[in-house]
This record gives structure tokens, C-alpha cells and sequence, in this order.
């Protein structure tokens, strides 16, 4: 007999949280990814009420749906987290229902007509995507986790290309530019939401943050030209949130260098791979990109959309 209860997330939640993104990790990929300080950051977003923008359901004292939702775009585009084990499809039915109509609550209070919500699954997830599909929702892109395992022998620090030079972002001015990189190579991208630069420092958790792990390339001639932004505090791997040229430096072979750079500072501090997310309809050819470096799926992603007005 089930005994379902609704309330919002604390941070006091966070480890519960944690081992139920876990629980679902292990379902859907085979073992366990998720951290605690990723679930405490997003709990801690910027324009998000944890008491009107989380979800959890528990059956007793077991938590066994979670949701979350947050608003980058500040208009009608929102953006939602859901999770549930598979032997709970109602209560997460439910949970969906009033996420949905928070979201459109949200947009509306944004000034917009319409809610335009995006959720992200694996793409065998937990939640029967038939309840989407009932409710209107579909898939309109996928997305490739992808890995690459490190060896200290071969993944040595590569030579810099005559005319190129990197730098990390010790210092505060680099960081800012890194910032403006990032939102000049994504524009074009799909669902880029632009972001000042507090929320952006916010949104890869820049306090957690090694910046020796994020790298400016420039050339002689086009100056600052790309970035690599990793980090170091994941337990499943090294990983990679962010890589981008600048549209007049690509096919300079500027993003492979940033690669192999990081592979090899990876390398060097002893971890055993390193991954990275990819659209798999990305027009700039990054995914043969990380296919060349030796990068293989490890899962695949969907985004699904509704509509909600």
C-alpha cells in the first residue's frame, strides 16, 4: 500500500535528492553519476524558488519523484528537471502536471503568451514517455554524453601550433572574457539562452570552480579566439561543460588542440576519463570532432518540448 505525500526541496533534501538521481543513473546507464554539490547548485539557481519551482513526492519515507524547474530565458522559454523510479509512473504524473502548470504560470509572469517547456531524458529514461507523448509533449533534438578514457602515456600535453597561444584563467579579466567567448561561439547553437555574466558564473558553479582547468586560445592574427572550460569535482570522470570557437577561427584545428590540452591535464592528475555533452545535430561539426579524439557514446539524451498556453 502506497502512502504518497507532496512538498518542495531544501538544501536540507539534497542528499535525498542525490541518492535518487542515483537510483534512476543506475536504471538508465548502468551506474552512478550524479553528485551531491551538482544537486545542492542547482537547488541554489538564481530565480528559482525552491518552494514553488521544486517537486518532491515521496511514498513514505522513500523519495521516488523529484522535480525542478528554472527560467533563463526570462520569457516564455522554461526549462524543467523530472525524475521518478519506474514503479511510481502516478505520482509522477501528478508531479508533471503541476509542473506543467507551474511553468506556465512562470511565463506568464515573464510577460509571455505562452509557455515553451523543455525537459531532458535519456533516452530510455525512467518516465513513461508515453504520459508525454498523451500530454502533447515531443522530442525535437538529441544529445550524446560522450567519453573518452585517458592514459598518462599517450595523452602528453601537445605541442603549441606556430602562431597560437593558450592561457588558464587565473585571473579575473580572463574569466569575463571567457564569459564573452562563450557567448559569441553559442549564439547560433540551439536553445542558446544569452546569460549575463553573474548568472553564467552561477550556472557553471564558478565558486566549486578550478579555473586552472579553463583555457583561452588565441593566434597572432584573430586574437582571443576559443575556450575550454572544465572541472575536476565529478566522481564518474573528468568532464568537459563547455568548448567553443569563435565562427572565424573554426577549421583551424584551434578546438583539437583545446582537446588534447585538456586531455593531458586530465591525464596528468590521475583520472581515468574525461566526457562531455554534444548536440547531435550540431552545425559546427564538433561531434566529428570528439569522434576523431577518440570519444565514444556513452549515453544519448532527449530534449522534448510542449507548448503550453
Amino acid at each position: 500500500m502506497h502512502s504518497y505525500s507532496l512538498r518542495p526541496a531544501s538544501l536540507m533534501d539534497a542528499p535525498a535528492i542525490t541518492e535518487l538521481l542515483n537510483k534512476v543513473d543506475e536504471i538508465e546507464i548502468g551506474r552512478p553519476e550524479t553528485d551531491l554539490h551538482t544537486v545542492q547548485a542547482d537547488l541554489k539557481r538564481p530565480g528559482t524558488d525552491p518552494e514553488r519551482d521544486s517537486w518532491l513526492m515521496w511514498d513514505g519515507d522513500v523519495l521516488v519523484a523529484y522535480g525542478l524547474l528554472w527560467d533563463e530565458s526570462g520569457g516564455d522559454r522554461i526549462d524543467i528537471d523530472h525524475y521518478v523510479l519506474p514503479d511510481h509512473q502516478r505520482p509522477g504524473a501528478h508531479l508533471l502536471e503541476a509542473m506543467e502548470a507551474r511553468a506556465l504560470e512562470k511565463a506568464r509572469e515573464n510577460g509571455a503568451g505562452r509557455a515553451v517547456v523543455h525537459l531532458h531524458l535519456n533516452v530510455t529514461p525512467t518516465l513513461d514517455t508515453q504520459l508525454l507523448l498523451r500530454r502533447g509533449w515531443q522530442v525535437v533534438r538529441r544529445y550524446h554524453v560522450k567519453r573518452r578514457p585517458l592514459d598518462p602515456a599517450r595523452d602528453v600535453v601537445p605541442e603549441v601550433p606556430a602562431g597560437v597561444l593558450i592561457r588558464n584563467c587565473g585571473a579575473e579579466e580572463d574569466r569575463a572574457r571567457v564569459h564573452a567567448l562563450h557567448q559569441a561561439s553559442f549564439v547560433d547553437h540551439f536553445d542558446f539562452q544569452p546569460r549575463p555574466y553573474d548568472q553564467w558564473l552561477h550556472d557553471i558553479d564558478a565558486d566549486a570552480l578550478d579555473w586552472s582547468l579553463v583555457w583561452i586560445v588565441s593566434t597572432d592574427e584573430l586574437g582571443d579566439a576559443g575556450f575550454l572550460l572544465a572541472r575536476d569535482d565529478r566522481e564518474a570522470m573528468g568532464w568537459i561543460p563547455g568548448l567553443g570557437v569563435l565562427t572565424g577561427a573554426r577549421g583551424l584545428g584551434l578546438g583539437g588542440f583545446l582537446l588534447r590540452h585538456a586531455f593531458a591535464a586530465f591525464a596528468a592528475r590521475g583520472r581515468d576519463a574525461i566526457g562531455l555533452g554534444v548536440d547531435t545535430a550540431n552545425a559546427t561539426g564538433a561531434p566529428r570532432l570528439y569522434d576523431r579524439h577518440g570519444m565514444t557514446t556513452h549515453f544519448a539524451v532527449d530534449t522534448w518540448e510542449t507548448v503550453l498556453s
